[in-house]
Order: structure tokens, then C-alpha cells, then sequence
């Protein structure tokens, strides 16, 4: 198909060089269309290809099989922190994406406006109005009402695989200040933490909520990059040695995986990094990022898991569990993106991508 394309393409500036004439309006779109795709691959594969992860077979590496003699929970429990009055729709993608590509239980943890709302969207998810905002929170009422809200997730701690922080959090300074708690006491529970959305812009202005803990994993955009760089390496970013600067941001941050999402996803947790390029979508819809956390959680439980009852023995590289996860969890949604566009083409919505990412992994690893 590429061929044909490439083919059509060379044909057509043929043709209008023979002519003297200018391509249509249209046809000079397509060119430029086919010189991102055919040229944008190949770049991808010739500057990243020593990089490049094997994400196919580590997908089906870490991928349970569906076995009847296990229980509910045993394939992951995942909660999000998240949701407030503006933003609703966003904990909702990251909770039930993990559902969707296979996590037993999926739970939120909002305010009591968000609440009702991400209840309506699926009854799959178990949605906990907890969160507090500052609009009605009293002075003399912050230090109780903190306390009780950290102590409201904390009783549930025990029970999670990994946290979501950030989709749809907002930022509220009072908000702020509880999910501040809550990472210190997942850490304590050594729970897994992703960090996204706003939840890395309290991340980025209070570092030491990450340094040092090896089961966190920020997966920031272009512009939560930019503020990154800014504060950890105190200069901008430099895309011509991409690799070397996540590396080292990666090191200076201590012990956290970092997931740089672009055009080619970047990985890396201050020891090696990796990319994972798949083919994805030209539409860029808002939503995917929560889509790619809550795929991340998912999988990251279940390359610990693997992990720890495997004892050393597990051929796959890396061995990192955030690794495997970030690589596992780019790699899907790339792949379910991809699929949703050759339905819906201008069309596609995060939901549509959402509901690609069970075929997507069935493709990759069936589950019968």
C-alpha cells in the first residue's frame, strides 16, 4: 500500500513538471500528507532503530493468560485520583481503559461535583467522592477535612495495584495539598504511582514527591516536557540529542521512569532508554494520554507480578516492571489508535480508541 502510494505520488509530480502546470490544492495536501508518512517512518526507524523496543513480545510476555482457577482482583486493581467540577471526562478514559484491556477492578477517587457525573459515564467503575476543593473548605476546617480525605484513600490503599494521579485532577491548592499526602503514603505502601495531566504539574514544582522512588512513572506531553527540562536540568529542550537528555533528566529526577510522549515515545528510568515508534494516528484528539495512563497502570502491575513470581528467571529485557509497562502501554495505544483512524478517519474519538484497545491486544495476544 505505502508502495503504491509512494508510486501515485512520484507520478503525479511527473506529471505536473511535464505539464508545467501546479497540482490542485488537494493533491499538494496528499504530498505533503504521504512526505510525513513515508518520510516520518523511516526517520523514526534509522534514529531510533538501536532504541527501538521489542513490544510486541514484551506485550505477550507479561499478558496473564485468562485462567478460571483465578479470582477477581488477581488481574490488577487500579485507581485513579482525579476529577473535579471542570474535568470529568478524563478520569473516566484512564479508569476504564484499564478495564478495557483487562484489570479486574477499576476505582476513582474524585470530588463530590465529579462524582455523580463519572458515576453516569459506566457503572464498571467504583467512583469514590472523597476529594475536597478549596470553594468549600473553610479556614479553620482545611487540616481536618485534609486528614479525613487522605485517610479516605489510605483504607484502601492496601488494595490497589497501582495509582493514577493527575487525569482530570485540576489545580486547586487544597486538592493539590491531599493528593501531595496520598503519594507519600502510596509510597510508603510501596504502591506504584503514574503521574499525569496536572497531576505532573504538582510533581514538577515539588520533586521530592518522585525522587528517589522507582515505582513512579511520569508520562508528560510536549509542553509538561518543556517545564520538566526547565526545572530539573535548568535549560530547554534539546530534540537532536532527545535520548541523552531524557537519560539524563531521568537521573537527575532519581530512581523515577520517565515516558516522553511525541511523535516517537521515548522511555527511560535513568539507566537505559527506549522508544517504542509504532504507526499511531494523524488525530490528535484530546483524551489519549489518560487512555495511556490508565494502559500503563495496568500493565505495570502486570510485569510486577510477573516479575515477582518469576525470580530472576523471565527472558525479556528490560526487566524494569515501570519499563515494561511504559513500552507495553505505548505500544497498544499506538496500535488501537491506529485502528480506530481506518474506521473513523477525521471522526475518531477517544472512545473510539477505547474500544479498539481489547482487539488491539487480541491481535498481539489472543486470549484463547
Amino acid at each position: 500500500m505505502i508502495v503504491k502510494h509512494g508510486m501515485h505520488y512520484l507520478t503525479v509530480l511527473n506529471s505536473a513538471r511535464n505539464h508545467k502546470l501546479a497540482p490542485p490544492l488537494a493533491v499538494l495536501r496528499r504530498q505533503q500528507f504521504l512526505i510525513r508518512v513515508l518520510g516520518g517512518r523511516g526517520e523514526n526507524r534509522m534514529q531510533g532503530s538501536e532504541f527501538e523496543a521489542d513490544s510486541d513480545n514484551i506485550l505477550r510476555a507479561i499478558t496473564p493468560a485468562l485462567d478460571p482457577n483465578r479470582h477477581k482482583g488477581q488481574a490488577g486493581k487500579v485507581a485513579v485520583i482525579g476529577g473535579c467540577r471542570e474535568y470529568t471526562g478524563a478520569p473516566y478514559f484512564a479508569a476504564i481503559s484499564a478495564l478495557k484491556i483487562g484489570a479486574d477492578l477499576s476505582h476513582v477517587f474524585c470530588t463530590k461535583d465529579a462524582a455523580p457525573v463519572i458515576k453516569s459515564y459506566s457503572p464498571e467503575l467504583i467512583v469514590h467522592p472523597v476529594l475536597e476543593e478549596s470553594y468549600s473548605v473553610g479556614d479553620r476546617d482545611r487540616d481536618p477535612i485534609s486528614r479525613r480525605v487522605v485517610a479516605e484513600v489510605d483504607k484502601w490503599m492496601e488494595r490497589f495495584d497501582c495509582l493514577v494521579v493527575g487525569p482530570g485532577l485540576g489545580r486547586d491548592p487544597f486538592l493539590l495539598d491531599c493528593v501531595s499526602e496520598i503519594m507519600k503514603q502510596a509510597r510508603q505502601s510501596n504502591v506504584p504511582i503514574i503521574i499525569d495531566g496536572d497531576g505532573l504539574f504538582l510533581v514538577t514544582n515539588n520533586l521530592g514527591l518522585v525522587s528517589g522512588y522507582p515505582l513512579a512513572i511520569l508520562t508528560p506531553n510536549v509542553n509538561e516536557y518543556k517545564r520538566l527540562v526547565q526545572k530539573v536540568l535548568n535549560c530547554e529542550v534539546n530534540d537532536q540529542d532527545a535520548h541523552g537528555q531524557l537519560l539524563s533528566l531521568a537521573k537527575q529526577i532519581g530512581g523515577a521512569t520517565i515516558l516522553r510522549k511525541g511523535k516517537c515515545d521515548l522511555i527511560s528510568d535513568g539507566e537505559i532508554v527506549k522508544s517504542v515508534s509504532n504507526h499511531g494516528s494523524p488525530r490528535r484528539c484530546g483524551g489519549q494520554g489518560d487512555i495511556l495512563s490508565g494502559s500503563v497502570a495496568v500493565f505495570l502491575s502486570w510485569a510486577r507480578q510477573l516479575i515477582l513470581a518469576d525470580e530472576g528467571n523471565l527472558i525479556i529485557s528490560p526487566k524494569n516492571p515501570t519499563m515494561l509497562g511504559c513500552i507495553a502501554g505505548s505500544a497498544l495505544l499506538r496500535k488501537a489508535a491506529s485502528l480506530a483512524f481506518e474506521d473513523r478517519k477525521r471522526s475518531t474519538l477517544t472512545t473510539d480508541i477505547i474500544e479498539c484497545l481489547g482487539r488491539s491486544l487480541e491481535d498481539i495476544c489472543p486470549a484463547c
